[in-house]
């Protein structure tokens, strides 16, 4: 027994540490949430994960995001997520994709190749295109809705896109899911109304107000996407 693991095998067994070490998950967007589901999912066992995000780690990330620090401003965050995950366990096999998931881009992953895919981008069309793609091929994929604009990690909650309500982001991937037949999909979302921002800041390369963040909503729901992750590849199971 890996003594690294040896506490989570005590509750998934040596079968279920088996199948995650075994297993290739694809983890898209290494920001809040998704930093969250790399640490839960390395932590855990898992053998395999590709890591895409074009994005590099800078000072506002801080206050949330797992991979920012002071010594990681600068980095992209595909290698300050690659650094921490082989400090935590050397033995992972990473595959580091330092670009943005778009529909033009989509061609350039074989969906086919992963166990389980998370989605944790910010952006409608690409989510859209991970789900698809996901569900094309056969793999199981959960998808992180809003978490800017929230300060109540106990609201978060797994749930399918369909029996979700006040999410703005929520609502609107419900009507394009529904346009293109998606008849469910697991989902972590929040019940809180979001916040109004008490500052205004606007992105520099978009003009556009960014949400305000806390370091403990988007863990949250990084945590309960990995956990479900791992539930399924460990058991085989819903549960």
């Amino acid at each position: 027994m890996d003594e690294k693991f040896q506490r989570t095998e005590m509750l998934l067994g040596k079968e279920g540490m088996d199948r995650l070490a075994s297993s290739r998950v694809a983890v898209f967007g290494a920001g809040g949430v998704g930093g969250y589901v790399i640490e839960a999912l390395v932590r855990s066992g898992i053998g395999e994960l590709d890591i895409i995000d074009r994005d590099t780690v800078s000072e506002s990330n801080i206050n949330r995001q797992i991979i920012a620090t002071t010594k990681t401003v600068g980095m992209p965050k595909t290698e300050a997520a690659a650094k921490r995950a082989r400090s935590i366990n050397p033995g992972i096999r990473l595959n580091l994709h330092n670009m943005f998931f778009l529909p033009e881009t989509a061609g350039s992953f074989d969906f086919s190749q992963y166990d389980y895919v998370v989605d944790a981008v910010d952006t409608v069309g690409a989510k859209i295109e991970i789900i698809m793609r996901s569900i094309e091929c056969g793999v199981p994929v959960i998808s992180s809705m809003g978490a800017g604009n929230k300060l109540h990690p106990e609201m978060f909650e797994l749930a399918d896109i369909y029996d979700t309500s006040v999410c703005p982001l929520a609502r609107v991937m419900r009507r394009e899911l529904k346009k293109r037949g998606v008849r469910a999909l697991p989902v972590v979302y929040s019940r809180e109304e979001p916040v109004i921002p008490k500052a205004v800041f606007s992105d520099e390369a978009t003009g556009k107000a960014v949400p305000g963040s806390c370091a403990f909503a988007p863990s949250a729901a990084g945590l309960i996407i990995a956990g479900k992750v791992v539930r399924d590849l460990a058991a085989n199971s819903l549960l």
